[in-house]
């Protein structure tokens, strides 16, 4: 049997699909497109879900794809075994209602047999017990014999998750060999030991389970095929294990590299050596995914696979950056069947380096505090640490929570996941609102699931502004209706529309919906993942039904400040990757009429001057008034082209193209002006951080960012009248002020120390001597701290030897202080002690040294007594 590389494999699986007519599809993001039900991809059919439940049609019947997968259920497991991992590759040929089991099952034992050329002898095939069919068409048209051929029950042989689409499975299984297995003489198909392994699993979608538990033939039968490709080349390469096949290995062996240490030789390195690699492979498919760290979603998943993988790194005696040279290798490895790992490779090198950087400035710290914690919960006769103390480490210093955990188990401590679970909880309902994106999908699984899917939106505003209609749907009070009426808050679903529905960072339009018998006030516009566009409003007047003729006009001005916005976002992204490099990529974007809101990875606050240089070069291209024109084309092309796509955008085979001159091109469907100049200019008003690595501008065009300058040159007509002066000279004018105040408040602290000097002597006279040791001890009037200090020297040096203690309150706030000689020092005073103590009485707190002492406090009613207390100590301590 020959043995093939991983890579080789993958295309062997996708070419033979494509001759058996599937479209091979590229494979998708990690991220979920409308699917906020998980938060990363996790299977092969997980992306074609929509296609399955019909709710989108699917570019073509037959479709085969090889799917970037990520699970981390079993994360603390990975590294201690050598079969668990996070990360893995998911070959997968799918029928949507077109060919059934007649060809799922012979071309599956094709591929096996006549393309990879494995032993017919080494393979086996289990069927689900009652499915007759199956067994038919693997005993006569495959022709394996009845004892190659396994009923099974459903645990193992059925599919269905709850209610709706599901069916029996077929699964192909590899004998590894005798010497693999448990050496039992019933040791078969179906055994818990290593010798036959599952490789191929055709799920056969045939039922649709009803709520009381019947099942009813599906009209439209599909196949949903998923097989392993690391399993694969484990097989094809006769390894035990996925660290062990070529492509994963190459990374295995360079983290040894950088550890300087041998794989294979003890446990505990090997455990670490594994998690690094496996985690280091997920960690570069996420950020080439446009996925970045944070604390919270799929961005706390690549934190804590990161920090995972970093800690691990110390344990192996890295003790520098190194996860970014593994990520090379993953790139080397991968880069062919994932083109966006080398075009993004400077920005996944530069995101792992600064979350590793990052982690490394907290860790140290972090161990510390753990460290305290379980010593602490020792003390006090326990072995768990508390919710709160997890979180703390969690929340202040990064640690996620099963490296928290991994670290207390190391140390025989468990911790309280519940209690940690609960001040999450509490964080999340402080922190953050509910994804608005759930609103409409919830309406297309409870109002659209049983409507005819090809009833769609036909969108013409790129053209148009108005534009005729008819009514398809009218949702009223979350259910479907046939009517609505005067005063009704409704949706409609439109079988054309010049309405733009929110999306790619561009709001939905707003405007009126309306014919001779009634009118609808549109304030917002969303779509459903399959092209229904939903018009929200209310009903103004008249009543409106089922099958209605209609005129749908947009507010055009409303439009045309969206547009600006819009383009001159394209304009920002552009300059921006000019003044700050490459590694800028859009992260999210919000464009209204009212402003723009522009997200784009950047490692840090941008200075003013790269601000002011963006700002200028938008301008500049506004000015030269470049023509915006739009192509249709291949997503292929477009790339070709030079045009930027973005990390989360899902295209389709065709795409639209906005380029403004030859000075930027997008692929974008958003809305558009004809030329920059129409955007007037641009006036940025922040820009600020968001998350790590990512920055935020936001920003103004047209009309409101000339408001913007009106309201800025008022109040700065308003602030030269006040100054008495005119505007180009209001600076001088003001540094001119500042300068007499200045002089003013200089004057008026001479004079006030010279008037504090006339009375120190009469202060002096006042003193008390506890064994040679002077003790002044008095209340001042209005003096800052400064003043303060200076009038304690002043006292300390005429009387050569003793303790000083003063206080004053100067607009609200107590200034204390204490000082001492050189000698007072010596027979016993300490400054420090003292102003502890007294700060209290007047609600404050300081501190200082023996010589020397300051406090403050909020309390003026408690100066008597602080001063009190102070002298009280200073005698004492003599």
């Amino acid at each position: 049997m020959r043995k093939y590389e991983l890579n080789e494999l993958r295309e062997m699986y996708l070419s033979f699909f494509e001759s058996k007519g599937h479209l091979r599809l590229p494979s998708f993001s990690l991220v979920p497109q409308n699917d906020p039900s998980i938060l990363l991809i996790n299977a092969g059919m997980t992306p074609l879900k929509p296609y399955f439940t019909g709710r989108a049609v699917p570019p073509r019947k037959r479709v085969t794809t090889c799917q970037k997968c990520i699970r981390t259920p079993d994360i603390e497991n990975v590294g201690k075994t050598s079969r668990h991992a996070t990360f893995f590759e998911m070959l997968g040929n799918f029928s949507f209602g077109d060919y059934f089991k007649k060809e799922a099952i012979p071309w599956a034992w094709e591929f096996m047999t006549k393309v990879l050329e494995i032993p017919e002898d080494r393979l086996y095939v289990s069927v689900y017990e009652e499915d007759d069919e199956a067994y038919e068409i693997w005993n006569k048209d495959v022709g394996l014999p009845p004892e190659k051929i396994f009923r099974m029950g459903k645990e193992d042989n059925f599919w269905e998750h709850g209610t709706g689409p599901c069916g029996p499975c077929s699964e192909i299984y590899y004998d590894r060999g005798a010497d693999k297995g448990c050496g039992k003489p019933d040791c078969t198909v179906g055994c818990d030991c290593d010798r036959f392994i599952e490789v191929w699993n055709n799920v056969f979608t045939q039922f649709d389970k009803q709520e009381d538990g019947t099942y009813l033939e599906l009209a439209n039968k599909n196949i949903d095929t998923g097989m392993g490709l690391e399993r694969l080349a484990c097989i094809m390469q006769n390894v035990d294990n996925i660290f062990e096949v070529d492509a994963i290995r190459a990374i295995l062996d360079h983290v040894c590299r950088i550890a300087n240490v041998s794989y294979g030789k003890e446990y505990k390195k090997d455990v670490s050596i594994r998690v690094i690699t496996d985690h280091s492979r997920s960690v570069t498919m996420m950020v080439s995914d446009g996925i970045l760290p944070s604390n919270e979603g799929r961005g706390y998943v690549l934190r804590r696979l990161l920090r995972r993988a970093a800690r691990h790194g110390r344990l192996l005696g890295i003790d520098r950056l190194f996860l970014a040279e593994i990520a090379d290798t993953i790139i080397e490895c991968f880069g062919e069947a994932y083109p966006n790992l080398v075009e993004k490779r400077d920005y996944i090198k530069k995101v792992i380096s600064l979350e590793e950087e990052r982690f490394y400035a907290t860790v140290d710290q972090g161990m510390i505090i753990l460290e305290e914690y379980m010593n602490q919960v020792r003390k006090n006769g326990s072995n768990k640490l508390t919710g709160e103390m997890v979180f703390k480490l969690h929340d202040t210093y990064g640690f996620p929570l099963d490296l928290t955990r991994e670290i207390a188990n190391e140390n025989s401590i468990s911790i309280d996941e519940e209690g940690f679970h609960n001040e999450m909880r509490i964080q999340k309902e402080k922190a953050r609102e509910a994804h608005k994106s759930k609103e409409s999908s919830a309406w297309e699984k409870d109002l659209f699931a049983n409507t005819d899917k090809t009833l769609t939106t036909k969108f013409i505003g790129y053209e148009e502004t108005t534009g005729e209609g008819i009514v398809q749907f009218i949702i009223l009070n979350n259910e479907l209706s046939e009517n609505a009426q005067q005063d009704d808050e409704v949706t409609i679903v439109l079988d054309t529309t010049p309405f733009y529905a929110e999306s790619g960072g561009q709001v939905g339009d707003t405007g009126v919906i309306y014919n001779n018998n009634f009118k609808m006030e549109v304030y917002d516009c969303k779509k459903t993942s399959d092209g229904k566009f939903l018009h929200i409003g209310k009903i103004v007047s008249g009543a409106v039904q089922v099958g209605d003729k209609v005129t749908a006009s947009i507010d055009v001005e409303k439009r045309k400040a969206t547009a600006r916005n819009h383009t001159v976002t394209h304009l920002l992204h552009k300059a921006l990757k000019n003044i700050l490099g490459d590694h800028v990529n859009q992260a999210g974007s919000m464009v209204s009429p009212d402003r723009l809101r522009f997200d784009f990875t950047h490692f840090s606050a941008m200075t003013q001057e790269q601000i002011e240089a963006v700002e200028n070069e938008v301008n500049s291209k506004i000015l030269a008034n470049l023509p915006v024109n739009t192509r249709i084309m291949t997503v292929d092309e477009a790339k070709k082209s030079g045009a930027t796509a973005l990390f989360d955008e899902k295209y389709g085979d065709v795409v639209r193209v906005v380029s403004a001159g030859d000075y930027s091109s997008e692929l974008c469907g958003g809305t558009h002006l004809s030329s920059t100049g129409e955007a007037g200019l641009i006036k940025i008003l922040s820009e600020s951080g968001i998350s790590a690595g990512v920055r935020r501008i936001e920003a103004l065009t047209g009309f409101n960012a000339l408001n913007y300058y009106k309201e800025k040159e008022k109040y700065l007509k308003h602030a030269a009248e006040a100054a008495k002066s005119s505007t180009e000279d209001l600076v001088k004018k003001i540094e001119s002020l500042f300068d007499e105040l200045k002089t003013t408040r200089k004057a008026l602290e001479e004079a006030n120390t010279k008037l504090i000097n006339s009375n120190l002597d009469n202060i002096i006279s006042k003193s008390r001597t506890v064994k040679g040791i002077k003790i002044i001890a008095s209340k001042m009037e209005g003096l800052d701290m400064n003043a303060l200090r200076n009038t304690s020297d002043i006292i300390k040096n005429k009387i050569g030897s003793g303790v000083v203690i003063l206080i004053s309150e100067k607009d609200g706030k107590v200034n204390l202080i204490v000082s001492a000689t050189k000698d007072a020092v010596e027979a016993g005073i300490h400054s420090g002690k003292i102003i502890k103590e007294a700060a209290a009485a007047c609600g404050g707190g300081g501190g200082g040294r023996p010589d020397m002492a300051q406090a403050g406090g909020k309390d003026p009613s408690g100066m008597d007594k602080a001063l009190e207390i102070a002298e009280k100590m200073a005698i004492e301590m003599l």
